[in-house]
């Protein structure tokens, strides 16, 4: 065989790594189906630690749809968004790196958002049954309108995405996987003490504080729809800041990702 035949031959060649959207939809099928076996039991958890908090509130504020009500009411609710797509998430890239998981992704041929969005998505979208199930039951506790809770399909993706997004870079940035569940459940004591008593109540240091949370404001729009005449500009502007946080956590979230991969 001639040089000029042999250099006509290709040598190694590799398959064309997957296109962005099938490979997420492949990586959210897989994760969905993890979740469904590992996660069922602590979003058991997640739900009757949020139906807890609203029984011990509802011994000291009143019912009827007072601003009060309608925050511990939101706040609950998303509260299991946060234990899942923050604190769990955190945990689960956390060990995913001290593992070695990362090696495992990092050889197949999917772009590295495809696995941060995948399992993002699928910790965000295991939410809500717990969600819907909080929600409803703090209805009937406090005895608030149950017209709009349409709004959970809206932000339950939109508060998730942000929180699935920083949950995954603190687990993909923590040295050490002990750090990185500390980071998640930090973050998910900072929903529970944030997010359920209204802003009203609280000293100026303490609001700030809770508007650097994502999870404000899907609280803020979940809670607005209880009211009489809800603002719904408010809840939209609301909801456009969860989009806008979530697109910039999981931006951040995958280059945390691309990062790991290389060590």
């Amino acid at each position: 065989m001639t040089t000029a035949a042999t250099a006509a031959v290709p040598v190694g060649v590799l398959a064309p790594k997957a296109r962005l959207f099938p490979a997420l939809a492949a990586v959210y099928r897989a994760q969905l189906s993890r979740a469904r076996v590992a996660r069922i039991p602590l979003l058991f958890v997640a739900t009757f630690q949020s139906v807890g908090i609203m029984v011990l509130m509802r011994g000291v504020v009143d019912g009827g749809g007072g601003s009060e009500a309608r925050a511990v009411v939101a706040g609950s609710s998303v509260l299991v968004v946060a234990f899942v797509a923050l604190n769990l998430l955190a945990q689960y890239f956390g060990q995913l790196r001290a593992g070695g998981g990362l090696d495992h992704y990092a050889t197949l041929p999917v772009p590295p958002a495809s696995v941060v969005l995948g399992a993002a998505a699928a910790y965000a979208s295991f939410t809500l049954p717990g969600t819907l199930v909080t929600a409803v039951f703090g209805c009937v506790l406090f005895g608030l309108p149950m017209g709009g809770l349409w709004i959970l399909a809206a932000v339950v993706p939109l508060a998730g995405a942000a929180l699935a997004g920083l949950g995954a870079a603190l687990g993909l940035l923590a040295p050490r996987q002990e750090l990185a569940t500390l980071a998640g459940q930090l973050g998910m004591s900072a929903a529970l003490l944030l997010g359920v008593l209204p802003a009203e109540r609280m000293p100026d240091v303490i609001v700030w504080a809770r508007d650097l949370l994502p999870s404000t404001y899907g609280v803020e729009a979940f809670a607005e729809t209880f009211a009489p005449h809800p603002d719904w500009t408010a809840v939209l502007l609301d909801l456009g800041v969860c989009a806008a946080v979530g697109v910039l956590s999981l931006t951040v979230a995958t280059w945390a990702y691309r990062r790991a991969a290389v060590r």
